[in-house]
C-alpha cells in the first residue's frame, strides 16, 4: 500500500469541479499535503464555465499545472438525474464541457485523471453514456480514468443531495426519513476521505500504475439502503418510513468492481463512521 506523506513540492494541481462533494474535499485534502491547488468551478465563480470557449484562462491554469484533477460535471443524486439526466441541457452541459475541457488538455499534454462512475456502463443511462464519452476522449489523449461507485460526504448544495445527505436532513428537520424507496437496493458506498486518498495517490503514480489496471475506487462491500436508513435514524432518533419500488435512475444494477487498485490503496473508515461524520458537519452547517 502507498503512503502519503507531507509534501514540501511547489507543485501547483489543478481540481476542476473544486465545490463539489469530492472536489471540495479533495482541495482540504491536497492543501493539508503541502500542494498548492488552483481551485476551478462555476459553482463559486461564473467566469469557471467550463462550456465556454475560448477560455483563455482556463488554458494558462491547465498549463501551468503539474496535474489535473478532472471532476467536474453536471450530476447530482438519483432524485436530480431522474429530473433531469434526459433533457437537452443536461447531454449539451457535460459534452461542452467535456470537449472544451480535453481539448485543452491535449493542446497541453496534461497529465490528469477524470472522473467515471460505475454506470458508464448502464447504456439505459443517460448519465452514463456520457461517462463512457468522457472516457473514451480520455484514453485517447493519454488521460487515467477513475470509476467511483457512490462516494459520500457533506454536501452543500441541497438540490443535488445524494441519499446519505438527504436522509440525514431528513432525520434532523422531521424526526422521520421519508423514503422514496422500498429500499432493498445495495450500493458500495465509500467515504470521500478515503476517496481522496486513492485520488492522490493515482496522481502521485500517474505513470507507474499499470496502464491496464482499472481504478476502480471503491471498498467492493454492498449495503442496502435500508440499512443506511436505519443507521442514521439511530444516530438521530427518528423513523424510518418506506417508500414503494425500486430507484428508477439505477434500476438496482450492480457492477462487481475490480479491486486490483487494492493493492495500492484500501479504504480506512466504516460505514457508521463516515456517516457520523456528515452528521456533525450538517449539523454545524445548520443544513
Amino acid at each position: 500500500m502507498l503512503v502519503n506523506n507531507k509534501n514540501q513540492s511547489s507543485e501547483k494541481l489543478l481540481v476542476l469541479g473544486s465545490a463539489g462533494q469530492i472536489g471540495s474535499a479533495l482541495v482540504l485534502f491536497l492543501r493539508n499535503l503541502n500542494f498548492e491547488v488552483i481551485e476551478y468551478d462555476i459553482a463559486t465563480n461564473a467566469n469557471h464555465d467550463l462550456r465556454r470557449w475560448p477560455n483563455p484562462e482556463l488554458d494558462s491554469l491547465i498549463s501551468q499545472s503539474e496535474y489535473v484533477f478532472f471532476l467536474a460535471f453536471d450530476v447530482g443524486g438519483s432524485h436530480y438525474l431522474e429530473k433531469y439526466q434526459d433533457t437537452f441541457e443536461f447531454s449539451e452541459n457535460n459534452m461542452l464541457l467535456m470537449a472544451n475541457t480535453f481539448k485543452l488538455l491535449a493542446k497541453n499534454r496534461s497529465k490528469f485523471l477524470f472522473a467515471s462512475s460505475q454506470m458508464a456502463s448502464m447504456s439505459y443511462s443517460t448519465y452514463g453514456l456520457l461517462k463512457q464519452l468522457g472516457e473514451r476522449m480520455a484514453m485517447a489523449i493519454g488521460g487515467r480514468v477513475v470509476h467511483f461507485w457512490n462516494v459520500y460526504g457533506f454536501e452543500s448544495d441541497q438540490d443535488k443531495f445524494h441519499v446519505i445527505s438527504d436522509f440525514i436532513q431528513k432525520a434532523l428537520r422531521n424526526k422521520e426519513i421519508e423514503m422514496r424507496t422500498t429500499g432493498e437496493e445495495s450500493r458500495d458506498f465509500l467515504y470521500v476521505a478515503d476517496c481522496c486518498e486513492a485520488l492522490t495517490i493515482v496522481m502521485e503514480n500517474h505513470s507507474k500504475l499499470p496502464m491496464d489496471m482499472k481504478l476502480h475506487i471503491t471498498t467492493g462491500e454492498y449495503t442496502k439502503i435500508i440499512d443506511i436508513a436505519k443507521i442514521i435514524a439511530k444516530e438521530l432518533n427518528s423513523t424510518v418510513r418506506k417508500g414503494r419500488g425500486l430507484d428508477s435512475v439505477q434500476r438496482d444494477a450492480r457492477n462487481a468492481p475490480d479491486l486490483s487498485f487494492q493493492a495500492y490503496w484500501k479504504p480506512r473508515r466504516s460505514i457508521e463512521e463516515g456517516i457520523f461524520e456528515i452528521i456533525q458537519k450538517m449539523k454545524q452547517s445548520g443544513l
